[in-house]
């Protein structure tokens, strides 16, 4: 993990959207204890786009390639962290997210969390409220403004 100046923490992740018979649907990563997107801790000397294709296809198997990533789409969120192996400081999180698309519905191939599911594209939605639920809102609001 790359902690910057100022104990920033950068990460990135992708929103996926495939689409199947006229329907929209969209992928999330299952913790224990919550929803949430392929995503990750940015490397040192990586770019936002680039942390959120690598980490996406670590956490999924879905190659960076089949990833088609809307050039006029993205959306951060900063908010406070601790992480326990660290110490007790308190990092300011950046997460970008991008809004990719898939042509096709790929096999899953889950590295880091206890399930995936692909969710019907139905806004508003209401999942997380804190990071997913926003970051649906401003996606929602992307693609009514695309159409």
């Amino acid at each position: 993990m790359n902690i910057e100046p100022g104990n920033r923490v950068r990460a990135a992740g992708i929103l996926l959207i495939h689409r199947d018979a006229g329907k929209q649907s969209f992928l999330l990563m299952r913790h224990h204890d919550r929803w949430d997107l392929p995503k990750g801790h940015c490397e040192a000397g990586e770019s936002f786009r680039e942390t959120a294709l690598r980490e996406t296809e670590e956490e999924t198997g879905i190659a960076a390639a089949k990833i088609r990533i809307d050039p006029d789409f993205s959306f951060e969120l900063f908010y406070p962290v601790q992480y326990a192996h660290l110490s007790a400081a308190v990092f300011q999180k950046q997460v970008r997210y991008f809004l990719g698309y898939l042509c096709e519905k790929p096999d899953l191939k889950i590295t880091e969390h206890e399930s995936a599911r692909w969710f019907l594209w139905s806004p508003p939605h209401q999942i997380q409220s804190q990071t997913i639920d926003p970051l649906l809102a401003a996606v929602a609001e992307h693609l009514s403004a695309a159409s």
